[in-house]
């Protein structure tokens, strides 16, 4: 909490004129259906102009019934804060002077960088938690592409002790002493106690991701076959750190496509508190002409046909059924979303010989296609959610990325 509180503090020193009085801000809701908790986002130099702001000036949003919210300054310069906006309906905010309350701040999402387990990203908000992977993994040669995602059941954040306990070095030394000694049973009972491949009461790793898209990694199309992109390279740029929003900028090695020798892909990766579903913004640099790129679920053998595809409203869903159906680990739910035109969505299996060299247990990905432009950016949202928490079947889930796909192609609208 002090550390959000002196980075808009500092962000702030440059800014100094005089008080006008708060800042009124109306959110409208075009759609149906209730919006709660979306994080809506007003420019930051407004606020401070409006409010005259010094770098000693603390101030706060509050709602129509006076009760404060809580809200983050980000990278690029914007105030953002939880919106609840009735169906068809407006909703009132106000930025003023005034004194915030702690403990509405408390950290709702987290993520960094882990060289302690081959260089993961990994980050997570209250509803799940993703990871990504890194050089050092690509260095070793295992092969894994995509999005991995790890399962919650609970609002608190766990990342960190998950890594803290599987990686803790004294552990590790004792299983491997134990096993040296023929004590394999033993070994086996310490691992299962620290590992987060194990549900110890907030969730778990159970989601297979191998040489593949993961759970809604972005590839371009050549000839129809997938690019795969391999692990970030360089370092990871952690934009936004909370309590609301999480961001991380990623560079991807240059690969050739076509005639273009060195084609560049950059992701911002963003995940806001109580969203299911990151958004993802990629660039191609060095691409010269328009070329298709998809978003894809792996599709594993076990569940080969439990996907939906529906590109006219702009999203694709699947449930897999994890990394050992038998451990009753439940349902895992992926989806996709696109903001704008997807032209097409389809289920696509691997060739024979692609089955041979890409392994990884699957069968294919289903995929969510459309054009990238050079010179453009390609927004879309991927994301999961977990029978355990929240979502009582695949009905349920889809209904979910439905309904999502629908608010992202009809934001809500914001005026000062």
């Amino acid at each position: 909490m002090k550390k959000t509180f002196s980075f808009f503090a500092a962000a702030l020193l440059m800014v100094s004129c005089g008080k006008q009085g708060p800042l009124q801000v109306t959110v409208t809701n075009s759609l149906d259906v209730d919006r709660k908790g979306e994080l809506v986002e007003v420019c930051m130099e407004k606020v401070s102009k409006q409010l005259g702001l010094t770098d000693t000036t603390q101030f706060v949003v509050v709602d129509e019934a006076g009760a404060q919210v809580p809200y983050q300054l980000t990278h690029d310069g914007k105030l953002i804060f939880p919106a609840d906006v009735t169906a068809g309906g407006s909703a009132v905010y106000t930025i003023q002077v005034g004194t915030p309350q702690e403990e509405l701040f408390e950290m709702a999402v987290f993520g960094k960088k882990y060289p302690e387990r081959v260089d993961d990203v990994a980050w997570e908000n209250d509803r799940t938690a993703y990871r990504t992977y890194g050089p050092a993994l690509q260095a070793n040669g295992e092969r894994a592409f995509g999005y991995d995602v790890w399962l919650k059941r609970v609002p608190e954040l766990v990342v960190e002790d998950r890594y803290e306990k599987e990686l803790n070095p004294a552990t590790k030394a004792r299983i491997d002493s134990l096993r040296r000694i023929g004590q394999g049973e033993e070994a086996n009972k310490l691992y299962q106690s620290v590992s987060y491949h194990v549900d110890h009461g907030n969730g778990l790793d159970c989601y297979k991701v191998g040489p593949t898209l993961g759970g809604g990694a972005a590839a371009l199309l050549v000839d129809d076959a997938i690019v795969y992109p391999y692990c970030y390279v360089g370092e990871p740029e952690i934009l936004d750190n909370g309590p609301l929003r999480f961001t991380v900028k990623l560079n991807y090695a240059p690969t050739a496509i076509k005639d273009d020798a060195a084609v560049a892909e950059t992701r911002i990766i963003s995940l806001d508190k109580g969203s299911q579903m990151n958004k993802t913004v990629v660039t191609y640099n060095g691409l010269s002409v328009a070329t298709p790129v998809a978003a894809g679920i792996v599709i594993h053998p076990e569940n080969a046909e439990a996907y939906t595809t529906d590109a006219d409203n702009g999203y694709v869903t699947y449930t897999d059924l994890s990394d050992n159906i038998h451990n009753g680990n439940g349902e895992i739910y992926l989806g996709i979303a696109f903001p704008e035109e997807m032209k097409e969505a389809k289920p696509v299996l691997f060739t024979e010989e692609e089955s041979k060299t890409l392994r990884g247990g699957a069968s294919g990905h289903v995929l969510a296609i459309t054009e990238y432009k050079p010179g453009t950016e390609f927004t879309y949202y991927w994301g999961s959610g977990w029978n355990k928490y929240g979502f009582a079947d695949a009905a349920a889930w889809n209904a979910y990325v439905a309904e999502f796909a629908q608010k992202v192609r009809n934001p809500l609208v914001v005026k000062y």
